[in-house]
């Protein structure tokens, strides 16, 4: 069984080359990647993918661009094998990522999601801990340190509370990702959608502490710029109502508690006043603490 890297693209060429060759160096070499190139202006990085003439490698320019809710679930619907990770085009793999997430896998074998330890860089690749992933942290010991093991409503209050998890690292069931499908209207929370559809159908969440990923946190992500100007907060809030109704009605009542209250955003919105403030952006400070006091 192959492990299945999907690699929607659009960013910079230095940092997708690095992104590439962490997988190259994998010691165990069973993957299979396929890069979704969603129509990147500078035709270098697809050139220089494709000379490198890889047999386990596949790339794929997309006609027009889709954005990245789009270009996810274009991923999924080219996904073979049983279990798949969508990498991000800026983060690494450790040599041992592959092989760690195999074993998971065969210790786990009914697991819906794998979510391998962490480690986060930043633009130049240094490794640093910023405050919102000391906070991320703080959650997924929380609720992880009886067990690494979280299932349906368990894993649904612990990623309400606070999302600990880092996308691009993750393991998922393939066909789990095909039957509930990416929202594709949505930028900024997806992931955390799909995740909570998973734990509503009774999904389990392995988590591991062994270091094999390094995820690149920099200000010019989506998720970054749209936290200072507010959108972000928006998505969540509507995501955290819709999570209250749904849960409440399958009598989750910790789930609920956590969607109504989801103090870790709220907070996070408090975090990023001052920066919004800094920017004169007058409106971008009313819908961070609207969100923040609401």
């Amino acid at each position: 069984m192959s492990l299945e890297i999907l690699l929607p693209f659009y960013g910079r060429f230095d940092h997708f080359r690095l992104a590439v060759e962490s997988v190259l160096a994998q010691t165990d070499a069973d993957w299979r990647m396929t890069v979704v190139d969603d129509v990147y202006p500078d035709l270098a990085p697809g050139e220089w993918l494709q000379s490198l003439g890889d047999s386990r490698i596949r790339y794929i320019r997309n006609d027009v661009n889709l954005g990245v809710g789009k270009n996810f679930a274009k991923c999924v619907t080219l996904m073979t094998e049983e279990h798949a990770v969508i990498f991000g085009c800026d983060d690494v793999m450790m040599p041992g990522y592959v092989g760690r997430v195999r074993q998971l896998l065969e210790a786990n074998a009914d697991a819906s999601v794998i979510q391998p330890g962490v480690e986060v860089i930043d633009s130049d690749g240094v490794v640093v801990l910023p405050l919102g992933d000391r906070v991320k942290r703080v959650y997924q010991h929380r609720d992880t340190r009886d067990s690494a093991v979280l299932v349906a409503e368990d894993m649904a209050a612990s990623l309400l509370r606070g999302n600990w998890t880092y996308f691009p690292s993750l393991v998922w069931r393939t066909e789990l990702l095909r039957r509930f499908r990416f929202d594709t209207d949505r930028e900024v929370v997806p992931d955390l959608v799909m995740l909570l559809d998973i734990a509503a159908d009774g999904g389990k969440l392995v988590v591991d502490e062994e270091i094999v990923f390094r995820y690149r946190r920099h200000s010019g992500s989506v998720s970054s710029w749209r936290a200072t100007d507010g959108s972000r907060f928006t998505e969540e809030r509507e995501l955290f109502e819709s999570s209250a109704a749904r849960f409440s009605a399958l009598g989750w009542s910790r789930a609920t508690r956590a969607a109504r209250r989801h103090v870790s955003s709220r907070l996070n919105a408090l975090s990023q006043v001052p920066l919004a403030l800094a920017n004169r952006n007058g409106r971008a400070v009313a819908s961070l603490v609207r969100h923040a006091l609401r």
